[in-house]
């Protein structure tokens, strides 16, 4: 079994260790050095500082961490570009037939090719290039670091990111002001934080000519953000309309058709414009407007810049909804929904409740406040009469289910013969047999004959009805 390359520790070293350690982290303690005198960062984990047992390595270092087997051809040097060794005076035999150089022919010449060349005027002699040869590894020759200028790349950052006396760190500065940086009042232009947008123009009382935003409503109302809204609206209502036409499945399509549709409509109006012209003629060509009319005056006061822009005056336009305003049904002057009234919506106009109902102006105002007064004092007089409730009228009814007639009287000589008469009927009714074959039956009934049979009748709800002979 392999031992470890540290020498065992004891507690207190141990505990002494961890305390060197996080001093080192805290930067109250010099950092750590290793073989090659390099300060090791205290932060690095410790499975990556220790070296494995088979590197005996005595003290602290990093090398393991790196190309520790080094490749005896790998080099570091590369091309000395654009170097010049010589420059001649005169031509020399064998030399370029353009540029007089004698480290390259005429066919691998980079100059521009000379209407005579340095073998003819010995003039302009270009200096000999530094030709240099390495043996380099297949790493080497696709290494792209070694191909690149890093001056000219530095001298291209400085000037991108912050001109001449620039750094790379300024490419992350931004000199623009933030939208919600404008306009530090808590009322001015709403800035939507999600979207990152401000509608409205933060500083509207500024000069224009100065301030270089104005809300994102001023690019959504002019150049070509309004067209592409119109051409969208265009497309919305063919669709609506039958035409098998969508904006994002097919731009080009939809853009052709509105074309079309824009030349198509002029042309309509055009026509349009002529027949009535053609019929009722034009006034405006026969007599001259006045001035008065020309130089029309009004309240309104606009102000503009030079530019001809809008500085003061121009009030900013609601946008409309789809649905349909201000429309007045019924003879109504006001929209529904315009007076509320117990938990009820109605027309201000007339103050009713019903939707489809037609208007009746004041005096249906007037009716509807009589109504209710009228409703309410006979809410009153109904209550008051439920206190005191009226004494009810004893009537009695009569044996058949009407009421009693004042005048009626009955004879006591034939209400005792009907009671005889009902006893014998009731008695024949029990056993069948006493029936006599020929039977005669009296439809007519008297009041003596209802009597009785009211007062012969068992009641199933008498609780001495079974006592009865």
């Amino acid at each position: 079994m392999a031992t470890a390359s540290v020498a065992f520790k004891s507690r207190e070293d141990h505990r002494k260790q961890l305390e060197l350690e996080e001093a080192r982290k805290a930067g109250l303690a010099p950092a750590e050095v290793d073989e090659d005198g390099k300060e090791i960062n205290p932060h690095i984990p410790q499975y990556m500082s220790s070296a494995p047992w088979y590197l005996n390595a005595e003290r602290p270092s990093l090398k393991h961490q790196r190309k520790w087997k080094s490749d005896p051809n790998y080099t570091k040097s590369w091309y000395d570009r654009g170097a010049k060794i010589f420059q001649a005076d005169k031509y020399r035999k064998g030399a370029c037939e353009n540029c007089g150089a004698m480290t390259h022919d005429s066919k691998s010449c980079m100059e521009r090719p000379r209407k005579k060349g340095a073998k003819w005027t010995s003039m302009h002699i270009a200096p000999d290039e530094k030709i240099e040869t390495f043996e380099l590894d297949y790493d080497a020759k696709v290494d792209e670091s070694k191909q690149m200028d890093f001056a000219k790349v530095e001298k291209r950052v400085r000037t991108t990111g912050g001109g001449s006396t620039g750094t790379v760190r300024n490419l992350r500065i931004r000199e623009d002001t933030a939208k919600y940086l404008l306009n530090l009042d808590v009322n001015s232009a709403y800035y939507d934080p999600k979207t990152r947008s401000m509608r409205e123009d933060p500083l509207p009382d500024a000069d224009p000519n100065e301030k270089f935003y104005g809300g994102d409503n001023q690019y959504r109302m002019s150049g070509q953000a309004l067209e592409f809204k119109q051409l969208n609206v265009h497309a919305w209502e063919a669709f609506d309309k039958g035409q098998d036409i969508h904006m994002q499945a097919a731009p080009s399509q939809a853009e052709l058709l509105f074309k079309n549709f824009k030349v198509n409509k002029e042309k309509l109006r055009t026509k349009t414009k002529d027949t009535i012209m053609e019929k009722y003629g034009n006034a405006a060509t026969e007599e001259e407007i006045p001035m008065e009319l020309l130089l029309g005056q009004s309240e309104r006061q606009v102000e503009y810049d030079r530019a001809g822009r809008v500085i003061k005056g121009m009030e900013t336009s609601l946008p409309k909804s789809k649905y349909e305003e201000d429309v007045f049904i019924n003879n109504h002057t006001t929209v529904w929904g315009s007076w509320w009234n117990d938990h009820q919506w109605g027309y201000k106009c007339c103050k009713q409740t019903i939707r489809n109902s037609y208007c009746t102006g004041a005096a249906g105002i007037e009716a509807a406040e009589a109504a209710t007064d009228l409703m309410k004092t006979n809410i009153a007089r109904k209550a008051a009469a439920k206190d005191t409730p009226a004494p009810a009228e004893e009537r009695k009814l009569a044996t058949w289910g009407t009421e009693v007639p004042d005048d009626l009287v009955l004879d006591e000589k034939l209400l005792s013969e009907a009671l005889k008469k009902e006893d014998e009927r009731k008695r024949v009714e029990k056993d069948e047999r006493k029936r006599k074959y020929n039977v005669r039956w009296n439809d007519e009934v008297t009041a003596e004959d209802m009597e009785a049979y009211r007062m012969k009748k068992i009641h199933h709800d008498d609780p001495m009805k079974d006592f009865l002979n």
